[in-house]
């Protein structure tokens, strides 16, 4: 990260924590569009995702004199926005599930599925089919990058919870990808 880079970024945390309105909009411009994304990925739901990042960047602000500079502010902000949606996903108690290991000889077959032939979209509409507790751990693994270890903490559920979840959550997008390719 560059000298300059952080100086700006500082100057404008600084900025938006004395109040300054423009500092806040260019803070919000420079990170909605990623943090929405992640909003979308883990709620499921245009309408919900639009208001959980409204939220979490009211927490940003509201928190932001807590900011130490110990990480990016990206990165500060990436953590508000998923715990944010984690809590609202809480509120409609998303359900974890422990994996019996059990697959089907249908499972099998998708297992075989030529993954390059898919659209990214039939891709983000499975992912965005998937129950709440599967999507969300589906998503901080792959898409954000947590280890089972850390989505175990996060979410306090068990290592093997996280585990499950994930392997249940490639198991119904290999079935959905494998279903939408078959009927075409």
């Amino acid at each position: 990260m560059s000298l300059e880079y952080q100086l700006h970024h500082q100057a404008l945390v600084e900025r938006c924590t004395n109040g300054d309105r423009r500092a806040q909009f260019e803070l919000y411009q420079l990170y909605s569009k990623a943090m929405f994304n992640i909003c979308l990925r883990m709620m499921g739901n245009r309408e919900e995702a639009e208001d959980v990042l409204q939220n979490a960047f009211i927490d940003v602000y509201t928190k932001l004199d807590t900011f130490r500079f110990q990480s990016t502010i990206g990165a500060w902000i990436k953590r508000i926005v998923i715990n944010n949606c984690i809590n609202e996903l809480k509120k409609r108690r998303m359900v974890f599930e422990e994996l019996n290991g059990q697959q089907t000889i249908e499972q099998t077959k998708q297992d075989d599925l030529v993954e390059e032939d898919l659209e990214v979209g039939y891709i983000k509409e499975a992912i965005m089919n998937l129950p709440d507790g599967y999507r969300t751990v589906f998503t901080l693994y792959l898409l954000e990058g947590y280890d089972h270890k850390e989505i175990a903490a996060i979410l306090n559920i068990s290592e093997g919870a996280s585990k499950s979840q994930y392997s249940r959550a490639k198991q119904r997008i290999r079935k959905w990808l494998y279903q939408k390719r078959k009927t075409g």
